[in-house]
């Protein structure tokens, strides 16, 4: 449906604006568009990635864009298994899924959780001779080489984590703890120097906490190889444990670049929004993000009898780390990170769906619509400010979280269950506003309307129960097209 407005602008002429109001489809041709946007490519080398660096901008360091400027979005996928557990043909399968559904960012582990070091992976090879750091197995890492390329080809980055967190903090799980601050920078060294030229980001840590000198002094010299290797080309940050941040221990490191959490599994609608707003009010300014976040299809507290994370979930806990002020968001699904396949192995805390089938579910479909509507309009212009909230953001499922454009041209209000809420207009710019309902279901983008500028404003969604919508308000003048449609990316 095509909407027609006139506006007076105080001249007594009239001007016309037209809005494409998609019924249907919205997010869907959104992320088509924007699933490849910034990343224009010779074969299948992608931009390098910079966090955003502008003293004169107001929100200088709080994103991360290419080395043309452009605003990149990360949109994670845990894939923790993906360089020990498939084939090439599975890992083929697996990229191109996610690729087709707008993901930027696959985090996956060299070193792996499950036995990494003693259990080969799917062609027989282990990644390590004697199971030494300076010793690897080149057969290993010719496979590695492939799966980053393939990645690279479909325009996808590689979050890689040269070890999980258990082969310097055994804490739990299989280790052994293999490394030193020499070997772990000769080791750093390599990987750099390998992957230099390749989409990587370098992600440390891997679900452990930092306990002690010897713990901190190890990840030091593994960030200094990398940097050593490839010539400080690419992002560094940091996996923690559940219900902690990179930022507690590492915050004032000079390598790492963006702070990243790990909100975690143990209960539904944990107030991730509360960590992100921690680490985004640190000084100095990094940009945040939740890197673990509830997973689709995972048992909550690991326990079938509490129920599953669904797709809601996942949809909750990215919408309120955006607007809580994260640069990008992580999905996970609790058989895709495992690769469960119950003809091959057994599952990991009641892993119950195949990972081809999984890959489909509701959540990660969603995940694109996410994306498309913050590159919808200008993403390095993003704040979260709840005080654009004149009634009661509310707590536990029905928080609601704001976030508008620090110029006030547009503002993102996330409803997680459909109440009305009330907001403040003056926080916005421009005299006429125009709202949308956006569906973070369908992506769909629902006209609400025209009308100015002035005191509060109270907007009902439809539905009940776990019917979740963004409240998306415009500044007329700015002519912005629906939400989750591509928007230029000048900021």
């Amino acid at each position: 449906m095509l909407v027609a407005f006139t506006e007076d602008r105080g001249d007594g002429k009239m001007r016309r604006r037209e809005f494409l109001e998609i019924l249907t489809g919205v997010g869907a041709l959104a992320s088509v568009a924007n699933s490849q946007r910034g990343l224009t490519r010779m074969g299948s080398k992608l931009p390098h990635l910079k966090v955003f660096d502008d003293p004169k901008h107001p929100n200088s360091r709080r994103f991360i864009v290419t080395e043309k400027g452009e605003p990149f979005f990360y949109l994670g996928d845990t894939a923790w298994e993906l360089f020990h557990r498939l084939t090439k043909e599975e890992a083929e399968t697996y990229l191109r899924n996610r690729a087709a559904k707008g993901f930027t960012v696959i985090q996956a582990v060299v070193l792996a959780e499950f036995d990494g070091l003693n259990t080969p992976n799917a062609y027989g090879q282990k990644p390590l001779h004697n199971n030494d750091p300076t010793q690897p197995n080149e057969a290993y890492y010719e496979f590695v080489d492939w799966v980053v390329e393939k990645a690279n080809e479909l325009g996808l980055y590689i979050g890689m984590l040269p070890t999980w967190g258990d082969k310097v903090n055994k804490k739990w799980g299989v280790g052994p703890e293999i490394f030193t601050p020499e070997n772990a920078k000769v080791y750093g060294e390599f990987l750099g120097r390998r992957y230099r030229g390749k989409g990587i980001i370098w992600i440390l840590g891997g679900d452990r906490p930092i306990e002690n000198e010897r713990h901190l002094q190890i990840w030091r010299a593994m960030a200094e190889g990398l940097r050593k290797g490839d010539d400080g080309e690419h992002l560094i940050t940091y996996h923690p444990m559940g219900g902690q941040s990179s930022s507690q221990w590492l915050h004032n490191e000079p390598w790492l670049d963006f702070n990243m959490l790990q909100s975690g599994h143990h209960a539904r609608h944990i107030a991730n929004y509360a960590m992100i707003e921690r680490d985004y009010n640190l000084k100095p300014v990094k940009p945040c993000m939740d890197g673990e976040p509830r997973y689709e299809d995972h048992p909550i507290n690991w326990n079938p009898k509490n129920g599953w994370f669904n797709d809601y979930d996942v949809r909750q806990a990215a919408y309120w780390a955006l607007l809580a002020g994260a640069h990008g968001h992580t999905y996970g699904c609790h058989d895709i990170w495992q690769f469960y396949d119950p003809e091959r192995r057994q599952p990991v805390s009641h892993a119950r769906t195949p990972w081809q089938k999984a890959l489909n579910l509701p959540g990660a479909s969603q995940m694109r619509h996410v994306k498309a509507l913050m590159l919808s309009r200008p993403m390095l212009l993003r704040i979260p400010d709840q005080t654009l909230l004149a009634s009661d953001p509310g707590t536990g499922a029905a928080h609601v979280r704001a976030a508008r454009a620090i110029d006030g041209s547009y503002a993102f209000i996330y409803i997680p269950v459909p109440k009305p809420v009330k907001i403040h207009l003056d926080k916005l710019s421009g005299r006429e506003l125009i709202a949308w309902w956006y569906d973070p279901r369908t992506g769909e983008a629902k006209l609400i309307g025209e009308f100015r500028r002035n005191g509060e404003r109270e907007f009902k969604p439809e539905g009940s129960g776990e019917t979740d919508w963004v409240l998306v308000i415009d500044d007329a003048s700015k002519d912005f097209p629906p939400p989750g449609k591509t928007v230029s990316s000048s900021q």
